[in-house]
């Protein structure tokens, strides 16, 4: 046997041992979604794929087809959880590995589950690229950027990147960076499916408006004593939400949060994310070229459905993400 067939076995039986917990997940018209069974009844997907809440349905790999229910989903990492009730599956979960050990040139596989009546697909690649933590267009917190150089077929969002062994380094996803796969990590999608499973949702705070970076002109900065060069343009505000209530409006530009200076919308989002439901915050704003100061009570954002803006090449712009 050459080295190039046991090698080329190797990866087939790897396919093979994560295989039996890669399903397909009937939630949206015309087209499964693959899925994984990461516990005990518990099957994680992604959240734009999942686009119904209820009459979802889960095909095993020996033909089995179960009626599952949304536990909760979570767009800002794009993780929806099911749980298939009182049925003894008779499948071991996923053994997934830490994104430590990952490095830039390591082989892996996307597999996933895309027909109901069919064995699983697979298709080869590398890690492409790494980084550090980072916070998706949603605000949510990813424990590592990986991108993995392997086609992510239609349907293949919810299914597993493995490692040459069959571990689950994470779930592919392509609904969360316009025209590329990412790979969400396992240990993200163990912090989002204990909290979905204990609470059925993750409460973030949120402002309630969309904003834009614009630069301050240096007379305004200097007369006005600003802190920053930018600031961002508030574009619209939902009159319910906390930004609305605490009186902010169309136009103005708000250049502080919680004393610290916002220049991007990345910055709120730091706030934001180090903020509780109902602390009230202190903003400073501009309005027609005079400093004012507003107070704001933060509030749940409320909860987010799949639509059909999630699917990938949706339409989003950096300048324009509400908070």
């Amino acid at each position: 046997m050459t080295e190039a067939t046991t090698f080329s076995q190797s990866l087939a039986k790897a396919v093979e041992r994560v295989s039996p917990a890669v399903v397909a997940i009937d939630a949206r018209p015309r087209v499964a979604t693959s899925g994984i069974v990461w516990r005990d009844g518990v099957i994680v997907s992604t959240n734009h794929t999942v686009r119904r809440n209820e009459e979802i349905t889960v095909s095993l790999g020996d033909g089995r087809r179960l009626p599952a229910s949304l536990v909760g989903r979570d767009a800002s990492t794009d993780l929806a959880v099911l749980r298939v009730e009182d049925q003894a599956l008779g499948i071991d979960p996923v053994v997934t590995t830490t994104h430590e050990e990952l490095a830039v040139g390591n082989l892996t596989l996307a597999v996933g589950r895309i027909h109901r009546e069919r064995g699983v697909t697979a298709s080869f690649g590398i890690v492409k690229a790494l980084g550090d933590k980072w916070r998706t267009w949603r605000g949510g917190e990813i424990d590592r950027l990986i991108q993995p150089d392997v086609s992510i077929f239609i349907g293949f969002s919810g299914g597993a990147l493995i490692d040459v062994e069959g571990r689950v380094i994470g779930i592919n996803t392509t609904g969360l960076a316009r025209g590329a796969g990412l790979t969400i990590p396992a240990s993200t999608v163990n912090h989002v499916v204990d909290t979905l499973l204990e609470h059925g949702r993750i409460a973030r705070p949120y402002l309630g408006v969309s904003l834009q970076p614009v630069g301050l002109p240096a007379e305004l900065r200097s007369n006005l004593n600003l802190p920053n060069e930018s600031a961002l343009l508030v574009l619209s505000v939902e009159a319910e939400a906390p930004a609305g209530r605490a009186g902010m409006t169309l136009g103005d530009v708000l250049v502080t949060l919680d004393a610290a200076p916002v220049a991007d919308t990345d910055d709120v989002q730091t706030v934001l994310s180090r903020s509780k439901i109902e602390q009230t915050v202190s903003a400073t704003i501009l309005r027609g070229g005079v400093k004012h100061e507003i107070t704001l009570t933060l509030a749940e954002r409320p909860g987010e459905k799949a639509s059909d803006d999630d699917e990938p090449g949706h339409r989003w712009r950096r300048s324009r993400w509400r908070r």
